[in-house]
């Protein structure tokens, strides 16, 4: 059985304002994702009275190394005294990060149709493009190797990922999942629940 965990979705980033693929694209939090990852320290906070039993883990990406950082500071504690793991990046997606559905419709209409109907197992053009099928075989280790409570600031590909892992989530129904910014999702006992 995994132990507890508490995952965070990055904070909100311009890109996720226009609604741009950012995928693997390093880019930064804006002022209101600063205040998600503010008040979700806070829940944190009050979630976990004892933090010394947690380990505290981020994808080493900027957004959500800074929402792990705020967090932390609204915790009481040292901003950076966590580690990253590579393996909790974004799903890549390869030629289209940085583009909008409605970009990638205008330049060659019809391009986002194939995703549509197999979103979950379609693999964007590009070299090193995943799927989120793909993207759950590079989280699964990682989740497998989950030893102790933890707290987790990684991405919304990767939570969906999550879902499919920890309650065989159906592929279209976690493909389909909204995954918000300003809450906390725990992990325990086999179950998923936003807080």
């Amino acid at each position: 059985m995994t132990p507890l965990i508490y995952f965070v979705r990055h904070g909100q980033t311009p890109w996720n304002a226009e609604q741009r693929l950012q995928g693997q694209a390093d880019i930064d939090i804006n002022a209101v994702g600063r205040e998600q990852a503010d008040r979700n320290g806070r829940r944190l906070a009050k979630l976990i009275p004892n933090p010394a039993g947690f380990d505290f883990v981020a994808s080493p990406m900027r957004r959500t190394r800074e929402t792990m950082e705020r967090a932390r500071a609204a915790m009481g504690l040292d901003p950076v005294a966590y580690r990253t793991d590579p393996r909790l990046v974004e799903v890549n997606f390869g030629d289209w990060q940085g583009f909008t559905f409605a970009e990638l419709e205008a330049h060659e209409p019809g391009v986002s149709s194939a995703r549509q109907l197999d979103k979950w197992d379609f693999v964007p053009p590009g070299e090193d493009a995943e799927s989120y099928e793909m993207l759950t075989r590079r989280i699964r280790p990682w989740l497998v190797e989950v030893t102790r409570p933890t707290v987790c600031v990684t991405h919304g590909g990767v939570l969906r990922a999550i879902f499919r892992l920890v309650e065989d989530l159906p592929k279209n129904k976690a493909a389909a999942l909204e995954i918000p910014q300003d809450r906390v999702l725990r992990v325990e006992n086999g179950r998923l629940d936003w807080l």
